[in-house]
């Protein structure tokens, strides 16, 4: 119960750090790469907000993840994809401070990484891109923070008709920043020792 606790109390931590993170882009017409910066993208283009986009662009990873990641770790998914997406619209209502962009990127792409480790490293994921990061990690001992970095840097490129050079190449910087610290901060936990990891029959060697 104690471990329950600790990892559901870190996994709360990582969604409200990450959450703050992609707030800080946004107020500095910043984006980022996944599920994120899609829902990004389309919220800058439409009235919807960037946490129902966020629920709705990560639906179909879900059907990815229950099939490669197991039930467990599927449900627990969607449980975080639900809640930061509740807390990223609640952060509408919170003033953070003007900083210059490149400063944003830096603290944004921080926050983001240490957030998502988080999570992670709890048995969970945000979904997206990171179900993938994972599924490929497992399946081919490829590190995450390297997928979530070329996946990511694709699509933000795609950023640069939207936002221009200047910003999407800052954008950039919050990636690499994010990328780094996801796959420097790796848990050493192994996977048996996991509460949330999938079973033997569900694991991806056996896929």
């Amino acid at each position: 119960m104690h471990i329950k606790l600790q990892k559901s109390l870190f996994i709360l931590i990582g969604l409200f750090l990450t959450a703050i993170g992609i707030k800080l882009l946004n107020i500095h017409t910043l984006t980022f790469g996944g599920t994120a910066g899609i829902a990004t993208l389309v919220s800058f283009m439409t009235n919807w907000t960037w946490g129902i986009l966020f629920l709705i662009v990560n639906l179909p990873f879900f059907i990815l993840s229950i099939k490669k990641l197991g039930w467990n770790f599927s449900l627990l998914t969607f449980l975080c994809i639900i809640l930061i997406s509740a807390i990223s619209d609640l952060m509408d209502y919170l003033m953070l401070p003007l900083i210059t962009p490149i400063a944003a990127a830096i603290v944004a792409g921080s926050l983001i990484g240490i957030g998502v480790s988080f999570v992670l490293n709890s048995g969970a994921s945000l979904g997206g891109i990171h179900i993938l990061a994972l599924y490929l990690e497992q399946k081919s001992n490829i590190n995450r923070g390297i997928s979530l970095f070329v996946t990511d840097f694709i699509i933000v490129s795609s950023a640069v008709v939207m936002f221009g050079f200047k910003n999407a190449l800052i954008s950039i910087i919050a990636i690499t920043v994010a990328s780094f610290l996801t796959g420097r901060l790796k848990s050493t936990i192994k996977p048996s020792e996991v509460e949330y990891q999938p079973s033997d029959s569900e694991s991806l060697q056996n896929s």
